[in-house]
């Protein structure tokens, strides 16, 4: 395997946030994990209360990528915004509707052997439909795999902060005095999501809600490897503190955190240079379809050991330790064989069309 990489730190804290997810997930959605509890109730607990924080680690370390690429001296590169937010649907769209589609046909082998409320039903065609564009929580559609709300944010993350950075662009080339524009658009917007958008659940469905972690991820990037970048980093870490006093909340706190390790293996020149775990650095790579399609094969893998071992708790533990396996195993093939492939032109237009006609397909089978 290769463990080749520009940013070895990234890859390993993208490596342990998704474990973390996965474990978050095996403790959520039993009933494995109800079996196994007796057998380690406090790790379970905590895995079930506070590892989904870990998601918020994804949310940072993608606003600083994309503020490495896109803007990183401050000034957007970005020339076509459109262009730009569809390469990223099809970057995020190709590999997650491959996972959806095997959503699909595991939740129908769970099925047969286990009725749970975290196995979704078989979907109709008029609920497929929205995933395929990440609308399915916008119209509050009933979602076929844990996790894929993240993907939708995502790319609302991804389009409003490239949108953002274009205007600033076109202002910049109009009037020269504005210069770092686009930065100061994203410091405000980060400082509206911390103090306002981010206390309402209710727009946890948008990236209005989670533009706080994503700002200080690209804030971090733009405010290091500059003399005065420890000055910008404390700054950084003083609105993340005064928005935790404000009204506290663990995931803000994990988002700073998060933030504040990228920003000073930045300042100090150790992005690049610090050496990480090979199998950390793999996991980190692959971790996105790790993500996609982990809950599908943990449903199977439920069903079995519920069938098997319904009421033994050693067993089900194991079974746990062979979901999370077979997790990221999954996820090593799914990388391998979709994600990191590279589709140019027709192929990458008709991707997702044939995705979603076997989609459909899969719907109508087990409907």
């Amino acid at each position: 395997m290769s463990t080749i990489s520009r940013m070895p730190c990234v890859d390993a804290l993208k490596a342990i946030a998704c474990l973390f997810i996965v474990l978050h997930h095996l403790a959520f959605y039993g009933p494995m994990s109800d079996a196994a509890y007796t057998l380690a109730p406090a790790v379970i607990d905590f895995l079930y209360q506070y590892g989904r924080m870990a998601v918020q680690a994804f949310f940072v370390i993608a606003g600083f990528l994309m503020a490495a690429k896109f803007a990183p001296h401050g000034k957007a590169l970005l020339t076509q915004p459109v262009q730009a937010i569809y390469q990223r649907y099809l970057r995020l769209a190709i590999p997650y509707l491959v996972a959806l589609v095997c959503a699909i046909l595991c939740a129908a082998l769970a099925r047969i052997w286990l009725t749970h409320d975290s196995i979704p039903d078989a979907p109709s065609l008029m609920q497929l439909l929205p995933h395929v564009f990440f609308l399915q929580d916008l119209l509050s559609q009933e979602a076929l795999s844990a996790g894929v709300w993240y993907v939708a944010i995502d790319l609302q993350l991804f389009a409003l902060a490239a949108i953002l950075m274009w205007c600033a662009g076109r202002l910049e080339e109009r009037y020269a005095e504005l210069s770092l524009l686009g930065p100061i658009l994203i410091a405000l917007l980060t400082l509206l999501s911390l103090f306002f958008f981010n206390l309402y659940e209710e727009l946890d469905t948008t990236a209005l809600y989670f533009f706080g972690a994503y700002g200080l991820g690209a804030l971090a990037y733009w405010a290091t490897r500059r003399r005065d970048g420890v000055w910008w980093l404390a700054l950084l870490s003083t609105a993340v503190l005064a928005a935790l006093l404000f009204d506290f909340r663990s995931r803000i706190l994990v988002a700073g955190g998060v933030m504040l390790i990228l920003g000073i293996a930045r300042q100090t020149g150790r992005m690049e240079t610090l050496a990480m775990p090979r199998l950390l650095v793999y996991l980190g790579r692959i971790s996105y379809s790790v993500f996609l399609i982990h809950f599908p094969l943990c449903m199977v893998v439920n069903a079995v050991f519920f069938r098997f071992f319904p009421e033994q708790a050693f067993a089900n533990l194991i079974g746990m330790m062979v979901a999370f396996a077979a997790s990221i195993g999954g996820g090593a093939l799914l990388f391998h064989w979709v994600e990191n492939r590279q589709l140019s032109g027709r192929k990458r237009l008709l991707a997702p069309t044939g995705f979603l006609v076997s989609g459909m397909l899969a719907a109508q089978q087990f409907s």
